[in-house]
């Protein structure tokens, strides 16, 4: 048994944070149903190897016709938790809002995913991860001089800030629910969430010690001694030694303990020498040389490893943190649970894969699977 076995999700198709919330309350044991639109826009990837659509089965749903509605209203009076990102007012448009599921179904979580929020001035507008980013002042503080603010991909806006903080708000009104018998909305914004991912930005900030500048402070590789060094082979090393008994040992093993540059480690007007310092050092030796010398020291170090090359590092190796399913190479579920492992992840489904298993399993009956089939509601 998983540690989310016996709860029910109801999940409306979506690009994103939707999606990998979904996954994770799938990983994580729930049985999730994703309803796929019938007539929707298609996929432009693999459905089979769409990795955030994993741990869940689907049904395809005509939702603009009054059967279609009728069957997702009868789905999720059966659920615990709803997940959705649409733009506000499209499930209400539908007939599938909060106003009409929490009067039939009191108990359910409903769950809303956005970039804006469900209200204020932008909420109506189109956005991606990077224009989350820049209201927020996160994408400001991501770069150098000479790249300017640089996206770092997608992964902070739309799944740090909207599918984590979704998922985590989900599980904690599942818990008041279960106490209470009383569900609830769920409005998480990835620009509400943003902000609270850069805490510690926002710590030195209110402490005096953030520069607007990018590059030019502790933790966005503006610190000689938390920043990436090129080697000779063209490859990437990743440098973290902030603590004074890190950096100390740094020193030590590249010879450098009683070198000028690097006494005043915090004084950023010296930043700039002795990043160039090690710079020089760095390129002098292939990347796998450095590894031999500084990998498995409290060094605070890694090498830069390609997304190719990451799933054969020995750490994540004996950690099993990538898997393979069906042949498509994935990340295994997490976190890691001692007494409710999770299961392997089942295949992405095709879209309307499970319809007559589900909705059997749901409460329809033999005649109603097939009267719904006929008349196009499912398929």
């Amino acid at each position: 048994m998983s540690t989310l076995s016996g709860i029910k999700v109801i999940e409306f198709t979506g690009l994103g944070p939707g999606p990998f919330c979904a996954m994770m309350l799938g990983d994580m044991g729930a049985d999730v149903v994703r309803i796929d639109r019938i007539g929707g826009h298609p996929s432009t990837v693999d459905a089979r190897k769409n990795i955030l659509d994993r741990s869940r089965r689907s049904v395809g749903i005509d939702l603009k016709s009054t059967d279609g509605i009728a069957t997702a209203l009868r789905l999720i009076d059966q659920a615990d938790a709803l997940v959705e990102g649409f733009r506000p007012g499209v499930m209400e448009r539908l007939g599938l809002g909060p106003d009409i599921c929490l009067p039939r179904n009191p108990r359910l979580v409903y769950g809303r995913v956005t970039g804006w929020g469900q209200s204020g001035p932008l909420a109506q507008a189109a956005g991606h991860d990077i224009n989350y980013l820049g209201i927020t002042g996160a994408l400001s503080a991501i770069g150098s001089e000479t790249s300017g603010p640089v996206p770092p991909l997608n992964m902070v806006a739309d799944f740090g800030a909207g599918g984590m903080m979704l998922t985590t708000g989900i599980l904690a009104a599942l818990l008041q629910a279960k106490a209470t018998g009383r569900g609830q909305v769920v409005d998480a914004a990835m620009t509400d969430g943003v902000p609270l991912l850069m805490g510690t930005a926002f710590t030195l900030r209110a402490n005096g010690r953030w520069n607007e500048d990018s590059y030019n402070n502790l933790v966005d590789g503006g610190a000689y001694f938390y920043t990436t060094y090129e080697c000779a082979d063209g490859r990437w090393i990743a440098l973290g030694a902030i603590e004074s008994q890190f950096h100390a040992l740094l020193l030590e093993k590249l010879g450098l303990t009683n070198a000028p540059e690097f006494q005043n480690p915090l004084n950023s007007e010296n930043w700039g020498a002795a990043k160039s310092r090690l710079a020089a050092v760095f390129i002098t030796h292939n990347q796998a040389h450095w590894r031999k010398l500084l990998e498995n020291t409290d060094v605070c170090f890694a090498p830069v490893l390609t997304m190719t090359e990451a799933p054969q590092h020995p750490h994540n190796i004996a950690r099993n943190t990538f898997i393979e399913i069906e042949g498509t190479l994935q990340a295994a579920p997490a976190p890691r649970f001692s007494e409710t492992p999770s299961d392997t992840p089942t295949t992405p489904p095709l879209p309307g894969e499970h319809n007559d298993e589900v909705l059997r399993e749901w409460g329809f009956d033999e005649g109603e699977v097939t009267e719904l089939t006929y008349s196009g509601a499912i398929g």
